[in-house]
Protein backbone atom coordinates (compact mmCIF):
# COMPACT_ATOMS: atom_id res chain seq x y z
CA UNK A 1 0.00 0.00 0.00
CA UNK A 2 1.58 3.30 -1.06
CA UNK A 3 1.34 6.65 0.69
CA UNK A 4 -0.75 7.99 -2.18
CA UNK A 5 -3.66 5.63 -1.44
CA UNK A 6 -3.49 5.85 2.34
CA UNK A 7 -6.33 8.04 3.56
CA UNK A 8 -8.00 8.99 6.86
CA UNK A 9 -9.58 5.92 8.43
CA UNK A 10 -6.83 3.53 7.27
CA UNK A 11 -5.70 1.11 10.00
CA UNK A 12 -2.10 -0.04 10.25
CA UNK A 13 -1.15 -3.19 12.13
CA UNK A 14 -4.82 -3.55 13.02
CA UNK A 15 -4.63 -0.84 15.72
CA UNK A 16 -3.37 2.53 14.46
CA UNK A 17 -6.27 4.39 12.84
CA UNK A 18 -5.06 7.34 10.76
CA UNK A 19 -7.15 10.45 11.40
CA UNK A 20 -5.44 13.50 9.93
CA UNK A 21 -2.51 14.06 7.60
CA UNK A 22 -0.24 16.65 9.21
CA UNK A 23 2.44 16.95 6.53
CA UNK A 24 3.49 15.27 3.32
CA UNK A 25 6.95 15.82 1.90
CA UNK A 26 10.05 14.04 0.70
CA UNK A 27 8.37 10.68 0.18
CA UNK A 28 6.87 10.33 3.68
CA UNK A 29 3.73 11.53 5.44
CA UNK A 30 3.12 12.38 9.08
CA UNK A 31 -0.31 11.57 10.50
CA UNK A 32 -2.21 12.12 13.70
CA UNK A 33 -3.65 8.72 14.57
CA UNK A 34 -5.37 6.80 17.34
CA UNK A 35 -3.94 3.68 18.94
CA UNK A 36 -7.25 1.86 19.31
CA UNK A 37 -5.87 -0.69 21.74
CA UNK A 38 -4.49 1.86 24.22
CA UNK A 39 -7.04 4.58 23.30
CA UNK A 40 -4.47 7.35 22.89
CA UNK A 41 -3.34 9.75 20.21
CA UNK A 42 -0.10 8.88 18.43
CA UNK A 43 1.97 10.23 15.56
CA UNK A 44 2.41 7.85 12.62
CA UNK A 45 4.84 8.32 9.75
CA UNK A 46 4.16 6.39 6.55
CA UNK A 47 6.37 6.07 3.50
CA UNK A 48 5.92 6.03 -0.23
CA UNK A 49 7.16 2.73 -1.72
CA UNK A 50 9.63 4.72 -3.81
CA UNK A 51 11.24 6.37 -0.78
CA UNK A 52 14.86 5.17 -0.98
CA UNK A 53 15.67 4.97 2.75
CA UNK A 54 12.71 3.13 4.29
CA UNK A 55 14.85 0.47 5.98
CA UNK A 56 17.24 3.09 7.40
CA UNK A 57 14.33 5.19 8.73
CA UNK A 58 12.76 2.20 10.49
CA UNK A 59 16.11 1.14 11.91
CA UNK A 60 16.83 4.64 13.22
CA UNK A 61 13.38 4.78 14.83
CA UNK A 62 14.01 1.48 16.58
CA UNK A 63 17.29 2.88 17.87
CA UNK A 64 15.51 6.01 19.13
CA UNK A 65 12.96 3.86 20.96
CA UNK A 66 15.71 2.92 23.42
CA UNK A 67 16.16 6.50 24.61
CA UNK A 68 14.97 6.95 28.18
CA UNK A 69 15.30 10.73 28.60
CA UNK A 70 11.71 12.06 28.85
CA UNK A 71 12.68 15.13 26.82
CA UNK A 72 13.26 12.94 23.74
CA UNK A 73 10.17 11.98 21.75
CA UNK A 74 9.30 8.38 22.56
CA UNK A 75 9.03 5.87 19.70
CA UNK A 76 6.43 3.14 20.27
CA UNK A 77 6.54 1.00 17.16
CA UNK A 78 8.34 0.72 13.82
CA UNK A 79 7.87 -1.88 11.10
CA UNK A 80 8.76 -2.37 7.44
CA UNK A 81 7.91 -6.06 7.09
CA UNK A 82 4.43 -5.53 5.60
CA UNK A 83 3.26 -3.82 2.44
CA UNK A 84 3.26 -0.44 4.22
CA UNK A 85 6.16 0.64 6.43
CA UNK A 86 5.43 2.92 9.37
CA UNK A 87 6.90 4.49 12.51
CA UNK A 88 4.69 5.23 15.54
CA UNK A 89 5.72 7.76 18.19
CA UNK A 90 4.11 9.81 20.92
CA UNK A 91 1.81 12.65 19.92
CA UNK A 92 3.39 15.83 21.29
CA UNK A 93 0.91 18.66 21.98
CA UNK A 94 2.26 22.11 22.68
CA UNK A 95 3.98 25.06 21.03
CA UNK A 96 7.15 24.95 18.98
CA UNK A 97 9.98 27.38 19.60
CA UNK A 98 9.21 28.93 16.22
CA UNK A 99 5.62 29.53 17.30
CA UNK A 100 6.74 31.13 20.55
CA UNK A 101 8.95 33.55 18.64
CA UNK A 102 6.28 34.66 16.16
CA UNK A 103 5.69 37.85 18.16
CA UNK A 104 8.92 38.60 20.02
CA UNK A 105 12.07 37.01 21.44
CA UNK A 106 12.02 35.25 24.79
CA UNK A 107 13.28 36.82 27.97
CA UNK A 108 16.98 35.80 28.13
CA UNK A 109 16.64 33.82 31.37
CA UNK A 110 13.84 31.70 29.92
CA UNK A 111 15.65 31.25 26.62
CA UNK A 112 18.67 29.94 28.54
CA UNK A 113 16.51 27.53 30.55
CA UNK A 114 14.69 26.22 27.49
CA UNK A 115 17.91 25.52 25.58
CA UNK A 116 19.59 24.07 28.66
CA UNK A 117 16.83 21.43 28.76
CA UNK A 118 17.16 20.85 25.02
CA UNK A 119 20.95 20.53 25.24
CA UNK A 120 20.67 17.94 27.99
CA UNK A 121 18.16 15.94 25.92
CA UNK A 122 20.41 15.93 22.85
CA UNK A 123 23.42 15.12 25.05
CA UNK A 124 21.54 12.07 26.35
CA UNK A 125 20.93 10.98 22.76
CA UNK A 126 24.64 11.37 21.94
CA UNK A 127 25.50 9.28 24.98
CA UNK A 128 23.34 6.54 23.43
CA UNK A 129 25.13 6.86 20.08
CA UNK A 130 22.37 8.89 18.34
CA UNK A 131 22.26 12.41 16.95
CA UNK A 132 19.81 14.80 15.30
CA UNK A 133 21.79 16.78 12.65
CA UNK A 134 18.72 18.81 11.55
CA UNK A 135 17.82 20.92 14.59
CA UNK A 136 15.53 23.90 13.87
CA UNK A 137 13.06 25.95 15.97
CA UNK A 138 10.36 23.57 14.75
CA UNK A 139 11.98 20.63 16.56
CA UNK A 140 11.77 22.06 20.10
CA UNK A 141 8.31 21.90 21.69
CA UNK A 142 7.20 23.31 25.03
CA UNK A 143 4.36 20.90 25.77
CA UNK A 144 0.97 21.59 27.29
CA UNK A 145 2.17 19.51 30.25
CA UNK A 146 5.05 21.92 30.93
CA UNK A 147 7.99 19.89 29.58
CA UNK A 148 10.54 20.25 26.81
CA UNK A 149 10.40 17.79 23.91
CA UNK A 150 12.92 17.39 21.09
CA UNK A 151 11.40 15.93 17.92
CA UNK A 152 13.12 13.79 15.31
CA UNK A 153 16.24 12.47 17.04
CA UNK A 154 17.90 9.87 14.76
CA UNK A 155 14.99 9.79 12.29
CA UNK A 156 15.12 13.30 10.84
CA UNK A 157 18.69 12.82 9.64
CA UNK A 158 17.61 9.79 7.62
CA UNK A 159 14.49 11.48 6.25
CA UNK A 160 16.56 14.45 5.11
CA UNK A 161 19.55 12.35 3.97
CA UNK A 162 21.81 14.28 6.35
CA UNK A 163 25.18 12.94 7.49
CA UNK A 164 28.10 14.45 9.38
CA UNK A 165 31.68 13.48 10.18
CA UNK A 166 31.32 15.30 13.53
CA UNK A 167 27.69 14.90 14.72
CA UNK A 168 28.44 16.42 18.15
CA UNK A 169 29.71 19.64 16.59
CA UNK A 170 26.79 19.71 14.13
CA UNK A 171 24.22 19.36 16.91
CA UNK A 172 25.87 21.96 19.14
CA UNK A 173 25.68 24.36 16.19
CA UNK A 174 22.00 23.50 15.78
CA UNK A 175 21.35 24.14 19.47
CA UNK A 176 23.33 27.38 19.27
CA UNK A 177 21.19 28.57 16.35
CA UNK A 178 18.06 27.78 18.36
CA UNK A 179 19.40 29.74 21.34
CA UNK A 180 20.25 32.64 19.00
CA UNK A 181 16.66 32.53 17.68
CA UNK A 182 15.17 32.35 21.18
CA UNK A 183 17.12 35.47 22.22
CA UNK A 184 16.57 37.55 19.08
CA UNK A 185 13.58 36.08 17.16
CA UNK A 186 15.92 35.88 14.12
CA UNK A 187 17.21 32.69 12.52
CA UNK A 188 20.96 32.42 11.77
CA UNK A 189 20.68 29.25 9.66
CA UNK A 190 19.33 28.17 6.28
CA UNK A 191 16.24 30.13 5.24
CA UNK A 192 14.27 26.95 4.48
CA UNK A 193 14.70 25.71 8.05
CA UNK A 194 12.59 28.44 9.66
CA UNK A 195 10.03 31.12 8.83
CA UNK A 196 11.70 33.52 11.28
CA UNK A 197 13.42 36.53 9.69
CA UNK A 198 17.05 35.97 8.81
CA UNK A 199 19.66 37.10 11.32
CA UNK A 200 21.60 40.17 10.21
CA UNK A 201 25.05 39.16 9.01
CA UNK A 202 28.29 40.53 7.63
CA UNK A 203 30.25 38.46 5.08
CA UNK A 204 28.03 35.47 5.85
CA UNK A 205 28.70 35.58 9.62
CA UNK A 206 25.69 36.43 11.85
CA UNK A 207 25.97 39.42 14.12
CA UNK A 208 26.35 38.53 17.79
CA UNK A 209 23.01 38.36 19.65
CA UNK A 210 23.82 41.47 21.71
CA UNK A 211 24.09 43.44 18.47
CA UNK A 212 20.58 42.37 17.48
CA UNK A 213 18.63 42.44 20.74
CA UNK A 214 19.14 44.51 23.89
CA UNK A 215 19.21 43.00 27.38
CA UNK A 216 21.33 39.90 26.63
CA UNK A 217 24.13 39.33 29.11
CA UNK A 218 27.75 39.04 28.00
CA UNK A 219 27.86 35.48 29.36
CA UNK A 220 24.91 34.22 27.30
CA UNK A 221 26.10 36.13 24.24
CA UNK A 222 29.51 34.49 24.55
CA UNK A 223 27.93 31.01 24.74
CA UNK A 224 25.99 31.57 21.52
CA UNK A 225 29.09 32.91 19.76
CA UNK A 226 31.09 29.85 20.86
CA UNK A 227 28.41 27.56 19.42
CA UNK A 228 28.33 29.33 16.06
CA UNK A 229 32.00 30.20 15.70
CA UNK A 230 31.41 33.94 15.95
CA UNK A 231 34.48 35.74 17.25
CA UNK A 232 37.68 34.37 18.79
CA UNK A 233 36.14 32.32 21.62
CA UNK A 234 36.92 28.60 21.89
CA UNK A 235 34.14 26.62 20.17
CA UNK A 236 31.92 24.35 22.24
CA UNK A 237 32.47 20.77 21.10
CA UNK A 238 29.28 18.95 22.10
CA UNK A 239 25.73 19.36 23.44
CA UNK A 240 27.01 18.25 26.84
CA UNK A 241 29.51 21.15 26.79
CA UNK A 242 26.68 23.54 25.95
CA UNK A 243 24.54 22.21 28.81
CA UNK A 244 27.44 22.73 31.23
CA UNK A 245 27.97 26.28 29.97
CA UNK A 246 24.28 27.17 30.34
CA UNK A 247 24.23 25.67 33.82
CA UNK A 248 26.50 28.52 34.91
CA UNK A 249 24.36 31.47 33.71
CA UNK A 250 21.23 32.94 35.36
CA UNK A 251 18.13 31.09 34.23
CA UNK A 252 14.45 31.82 34.76
CA UNK A 253 12.04 28.99 35.70
CA UNK A 254 9.71 28.04 32.90
CA UNK A 255 5.91 28.36 33.33
CA UNK A 256 3.71 25.33 33.91
CA UNK A 257 1.93 25.50 30.56
CA UNK A 258 2.81 25.99 26.90
CA UNK A 259 3.09 29.60 25.83
CA UNK A 260 6.21 31.16 27.27
CA UNK A 261 6.17 34.80 28.25
CA UNK A 262 7.75 36.95 25.58
CA UNK A 263 10.29 39.70 25.90
CA UNK A 264 10.37 41.70 29.09
CA UNK A 265 7.43 44.13 29.15
CA UNK A 266 7.99 47.85 29.63
CA UNK A 267 8.24 48.99 33.23
CA UNK A 268 4.89 49.89 34.82
CA UNK A 269 3.87 53.49 34.81
CA UNK A 270 4.45 55.29 38.10
CA UNK A 271 1.36 55.21 40.25
CA UNK A 272 -0.59 58.43 40.62
CA UNK A 273 -0.33 60.12 44.04
CA UNK A 274 -2.86 58.62 46.41
CA UNK A 275 -5.22 60.81 48.35
CA UNK A 276 -5.33 60.29 52.11
CA UNK A 277 -7.74 57.51 52.89
CA UNK A 278 -10.57 57.98 55.37
CA UNK A 279 -10.07 56.37 58.78
CA UNK A 280 -11.04 52.74 58.95
CA UNK A 281 -9.78 49.34 57.80
CA UNK A 282 -8.09 49.31 54.36
CA UNK A 283 -10.23 48.03 51.48
CA UNK A 284 -9.66 44.48 50.29
CA UNK A 285 -8.15 44.27 46.78
CA UNK A 286 -7.93 41.07 44.68
CA UNK A 287 -4.38 39.82 44.24
CA UNK A 288 -2.97 40.38 40.75
CA UNK A 289 -0.13 38.40 39.25
CA UNK A 290 2.84 40.58 38.22
CA UNK A 291 2.74 41.48 34.54
CA UNK A 292 6.02 39.75 33.72
CA UNK A 293 4.70 36.45 35.03
CA UNK A 294 1.59 36.39 32.88
CA UNK A 295 1.79 33.53 30.34
CA UNK A 296 1.42 34.73 26.77
CA UNK A 297 -0.36 31.73 25.30
CA UNK A 298 -4.05 32.28 24.67
CA UNK A 299 -5.07 28.78 25.66
CA UNK A 300 -3.85 29.01 29.23
CA UNK A 301 -6.98 29.37 31.39
CA UNK A 302 -7.27 32.51 33.48
CA UNK A 303 -6.59 32.13 37.20
CA UNK A 304 -9.61 31.22 39.24
CA UNK A 305 -10.94 33.70 41.77
CA UNK A 306 -9.77 32.65 45.21
CA UNK A 307 -12.11 34.67 47.37
CA UNK A 308 -15.51 34.13 45.79
CA UNK A 309 -17.53 36.67 43.84
CA UNK A 310 -16.40 40.27 44.14
CA UNK A 311 -18.53 42.57 46.30
CA UNK A 312 -21.23 44.55 44.49
CA UNK A 313 -20.17 48.00 43.34
CA UNK A 314 -20.91 50.85 45.69
CA UNK A 315 -24.11 52.80 44.95
CA UNK A 316 -22.99 55.83 46.92
CA UNK A 317 -23.26 59.19 45.13
CA UNK A 318 -20.78 60.79 47.49
CA UNK A 319 -18.14 62.85 45.70
CA UNK A 320 -14.51 63.16 46.71
CA UNK A 321 -13.85 66.11 49.04
CA UNK A 322 -12.20 69.19 47.56
CA UNK A 323 -8.60 69.81 48.55
CA UNK A 324 -8.59 73.60 48.83
CA UNK A 325 -8.47 74.72 52.48
CA UNK A 326 -11.60 76.87 52.21
CA UNK A 327 -13.78 74.38 50.38
CA UNK A 328 -17.23 73.66 51.88
CA UNK A 329 -17.59 70.42 53.75
CA UNK A 330 -20.07 67.59 53.40
CA UNK A 331 -23.29 69.31 54.59
CA UNK A 332 -23.29 71.68 51.57
CA UNK A 333 -22.60 68.75 49.23
CA UNK A 334 -25.44 66.74 50.71
CA UNK A 335 -27.87 69.62 50.24
CA UNK A 336 -26.93 70.01 46.60
CA UNK A 337 -27.18 66.29 45.98
CA UNK A 338 -30.60 66.19 47.60
CA UNK A 339 -31.92 68.89 45.26
CA UNK A 340 -30.46 67.09 42.24
CA UNK A 341 -32.00 63.78 43.29
CA UNK A 342 -35.43 65.37 43.74
CA UNK A 343 -35.25 66.99 40.30
CA UNK A 344 -34.22 63.70 38.71
CA UNK A 345 -37.15 61.93 40.37
CA UNK A 346 -39.63 64.45 38.92
CA UNK A 347 -38.15 64.13 35.41
CA UNK A 348 -38.26 60.32 35.49
CA UNK A 349 -41.84 60.38 36.75
CA UNK A 350 -43.02 62.71 33.98
CA UNK A 351 -41.29 60.55 31.38
CA UNK A 352 -42.90 57.37 32.68
CA UNK A 353 -46.34 59.06 32.74
CA UNK A 354 -45.99 60.16 29.15
CA UNK A 355 -44.80 56.76 27.91
CA UNK A 356 -47.47 54.69 29.64
CA UNK A 357 -50.33 57.03 28.71
CA UNK A 358 -51.73 57.17 32.25
CA UNK A 359 -52.54 60.85 31.76
CA UNK A 360 -55.08 60.08 29.02
CA UNK A 361 -55.48 58.16 25.78
CA UNK A 362 -54.22 61.06 23.63
CA UNK A 363 -57.16 60.67 21.34
CA UNK A 364 -56.32 57.09 20.45
CA UNK A 365 -59.54 55.75 21.82
CA UNK A 366 -57.91 52.59 23.17
CA UNK A 367 -57.06 53.75 26.67
CA UNK A 368 -53.29 53.50 26.10
CA UNK A 369 -53.31 49.97 24.63
CA UNK A 370 -50.63 49.15 22.06
CA UNK A 371 -51.78 49.09 18.47
CA UNK A 372 -50.60 45.71 17.11
CA UNK A 373 -50.41 47.15 13.59
CA UNK A 374 -47.79 49.66 14.77
CA UNK A 375 -45.55 47.26 16.67
CA UNK A 376 -41.97 47.00 15.40
CA UNK A 377 -40.99 44.03 13.25
CA UNK A 378 -39.03 41.25 15.01
CA UNK A 379 -35.25 41.61 14.60
CA UNK A 380 -33.69 39.68 11.76
CA UNK A 381 -31.67 36.68 12.94
CA UNK A 382 -27.97 37.51 13.02
CA UNK A 383 -25.33 35.44 11.25
CA UNK A 384 -23.95 32.56 13.29
CA UNK A 385 -20.45 31.05 13.23
CA UNK A 386 -19.88 28.27 10.69
CA UNK A 387 -17.35 25.59 11.59
CA UNK A 388 -14.25 25.69 9.41
CA UNK A 389 -13.13 22.10 8.82
CA UNK A 390 -9.71 22.81 7.28
CA UNK A 391 -7.47 25.74 6.47
CA UNK A 392 -4.65 25.68 3.95
CA UNK A 393 -2.07 28.15 2.74
CA UNK A 394 -2.21 28.27 -1.08
CA UNK A 395 0.35 29.54 -3.55
CA UNK A 396 -0.43 28.33 -7.10
CA UNK A 397 2.63 30.09 -8.54
CA UNK A 398 5.29 28.83 -6.15
CA UNK A 399 6.17 27.14 -2.90
CA UNK A 400 5.60 29.85 -0.29
CA UNK A 401 6.57 29.07 3.31
CA UNK A 402 2.94 29.33 4.43
CA UNK A 403 1.75 26.78 1.89
CA UNK A 404 -0.04 23.66 3.10
CA UNK A 405 -2.58 22.52 5.68
CA UNK A 406 -0.07 22.24 8.51
CA UNK A 407 0.58 25.99 8.33
CA UNK A 408 -3.02 26.90 7.51
CA UNK A 409 -4.39 25.28 10.68
CA UNK A 410 -2.60 27.91 12.75
CA UNK A 411 -5.35 30.34 11.71
CA UNK A 412 -8.24 28.17 12.98
CA UNK A 413 -6.77 26.57 16.12
CA UNK A 414 -8.43 29.02 18.50
CA UNK A 415 -5.09 30.36 19.72
CA UNK A 416 -4.29 34.01 19.14
CA UNK A 417 -0.63 33.25 19.84
CA UNK A 418 -0.29 31.13 16.69
CA UNK A 419 -0.30 32.74 13.26
CA UNK A 420 -0.45 31.63 9.64
CA UNK A 421 2.39 33.49 7.93
CA UNK A 422 3.60 33.58 4.37
CA UNK A 423 7.24 33.85 3.45
CA UNK A 424 8.61 37.39 3.35
CA UNK A 425 9.16 39.26 0.08
CA UNK A 426 11.20 42.23 -1.04
CA UNK A 427 8.15 44.37 -1.86
CA UNK A 428 4.41 44.61 -1.30
CA UNK A 429 3.95 43.17 -4.81
CA UNK A 430 5.66 39.88 -3.86
CA UNK A 431 8.95 41.03 -5.37
CA UNK A 432 7.24 40.65 -8.78
CA UNK A 433 7.42 36.86 -8.34
CA UNK A 434 3.66 36.23 -8.29
CA UNK A 435 0.27 37.94 -8.37
CA UNK A 436 -0.97 36.72 -5.01
CA UNK A 437 -1.31 33.98 -2.41
CA UNK A 438 -3.87 33.20 0.22
CA UNK A 439 -5.51 31.28 3.03
CA UNK A 440 -8.15 28.77 1.86
CA UNK A 441 -10.94 27.70 4.25
CA UNK A 442 -12.91 24.49 3.73
CA UNK A 443 -16.32 24.48 5.45
CA UNK A 444 -16.89 20.80 4.61
CA UNK A 445 -20.19 21.52 2.89
CA UNK A 446 -21.91 24.43 1.17
CA UNK A 447 -23.09 27.25 3.40
CA UNK A 448 -24.63 30.70 3.06
CA UNK A 449 -21.78 33.06 3.92
CA UNK A 450 -22.56 36.54 5.21
CA UNK A 451 -19.35 37.71 6.90
CA UNK A 452 -15.70 36.74 7.38
CA UNK A 453 -13.68 37.99 10.35
CA UNK A 454 -9.89 37.83 10.35
CA UNK A 455 -7.45 38.78 13.12
CA UNK A 456 -4.54 40.42 11.34
CA UNK A 457 -1.54 41.00 13.63
CA UNK A 458 -0.08 43.83 11.52
CA UNK A 459 -1.57 44.55 8.14
CA UNK A 460 -2.09 48.25 7.36
CA UNK A 461 -2.07 48.65 3.59
CA UNK A 462 -2.65 45.03 2.58
CA UNK A 463 -5.15 44.34 -0.19
CA UNK A 464 -7.30 41.24 0.30
CA UNK A 465 -9.85 39.76 -2.05
CA UNK A 466 -12.57 37.56 -0.56
CA UNK A 467 -13.41 34.68 -2.90
CA UNK A 468 -16.13 32.03 -2.45
CA UNK A 469 -16.84 28.92 -4.48
CA UNK A 470 -17.65 25.23 -4.60
CA UNK A 471 -14.15 24.37 -5.84
CA UNK A 472 -10.85 25.04 -4.03
CA UNK A 473 -9.25 26.30 -7.25
CA UNK A 474 -8.57 30.04 -6.71
CA UNK A 475 -9.12 30.77 -10.41
CA UNK A 476 -12.54 29.13 -10.32
CA UNK A 477 -13.84 31.00 -7.28
CA UNK A 478 -16.06 34.05 -7.35
CA UNK A 479 -14.58 37.32 -6.10
CA UNK A 480 -17.23 38.86 -3.82
CA UNK A 481 -15.36 41.61 -1.97
CA UNK A 482 -12.05 43.49 -1.97
CA UNK A 483 -10.69 45.46 0.98
CA UNK A 484 -7.58 47.42 1.85
CA UNK A 485 -6.69 47.05 5.50
CA UNK A 486 -6.08 50.08 7.69
CA UNK A 487 -4.42 48.55 10.75
CA UNK A 488 -3.97 45.55 13.01
CA UNK A 489 -6.74 43.77 14.90
CA UNK A 490 -9.96 42.14 13.75
CA UNK A 491 -10.99 42.95 10.18
CA UNK A 492 -14.59 42.25 9.23
CA UNK A 493 -15.47 41.58 5.60
CA UNK A 494 -19.26 41.84 5.31
CA UNK A 495 -21.27 40.91 2.24
CA UNK A 496 -24.40 42.86 1.19
CA UNK A 497 -26.17 39.54 0.70
CA UNK A 498 -25.32 35.95 1.54
CA UNK A 499 -23.18 34.03 -0.96
CA UNK A 500 -23.32 30.23 -1.08
CA UNK A 501 -20.18 28.13 -1.28
CA UNK A 502 -18.07 25.50 0.43
CA UNK A 503 -14.68 27.20 0.09
CA UNK A 504 -13.68 30.66 1.30
CA UNK A 505 -10.40 32.25 0.21
CA UNK A 506 -8.61 35.24 1.71
CA UNK A 507 -6.50 36.16 -1.33
CA UNK A 508 -3.71 38.67 -0.70
CA UNK A 509 -2.91 40.69 -3.82
CA UNK A 510 -0.77 43.24 -1.98
CA UNK A 511 1.29 42.67 1.14
CA UNK A 512 1.90 44.86 4.16
CA UNK A 513 4.72 44.90 6.66
CA UNK A 514 4.28 41.96 9.05
CA UNK A 515 5.03 41.87 12.75
CA UNK A 516 8.72 41.42 11.96
CA UNK A 517 8.82 44.40 9.58
CA UNK A 518 9.08 42.22 6.45
CA UNK A 519 6.54 42.18 3.60
CA UNK A 520 4.36 39.13 4.28
CA UNK A 521 0.76 37.97 4.86
CA UNK A 522 -0.31 37.08 8.42
CA UNK A 523 -3.61 35.81 9.89
CA UNK A 524 -3.84 34.84 13.57
CA UNK A 525 -7.46 33.65 13.59
CA UNK A 526 -10.24 33.60 11.02
CA UNK A 527 -13.94 32.81 11.35
CA UNK A 528 -16.87 32.55 8.93
CA UNK A 529 -20.41 33.66 9.78
CA UNK A 530 -23.65 32.90 8.02
CA UNK A 531 -25.99 29.93 7.91
CA UNK A 532 -25.12 26.31 7.24
CA UNK A 533 -26.90 24.45 4.48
Amino acid sequence: MSTSVIEPGTRLAGRYRLEERISDSGGSSLWKAIDEILARAVAVRTFDPEFPRIAEAVTSARSASRLTDPRCTQVFDADDSGESAYVVSEWVAGETLEGMLAKAPLEPGRAATLLYEAAEAVAAAHAAGLSHLCLTPRDLVWTTGGTVKILGIATDAVLNDRQSDDPAAEDVRGLGRMLYAALTAHWPGDEDASDLPAAPAADGVPHAPRQVQAGISHAVDAIVCRCLGIGPGEPLASPADLARALRGVPRTPLPLFAGLGQSTPPPPRPAAPQRPAAPGPPPTRPHRQPAHEQPASSHVPPPRTQHGAPPPPSTSTRTAPAHSPGAPKRPANRALLGVAAAALTVIVGIGAWALTGTGGDNGSGNGGAVDPTKSSAPPKPSATPITVQEAEGVDPAGDDGGKGKEKGRLAIDGKSGTTWRSSYYTSAEFGNLKKGLGLLLDLGTSAKIKEVKADLPESAGATIQLKIGESPDPDGMRKVQTITTTGSGTTSIQLPQAVTGRYVLLWFTKLSHGTDGQFRAEVSEVSVLGAEG
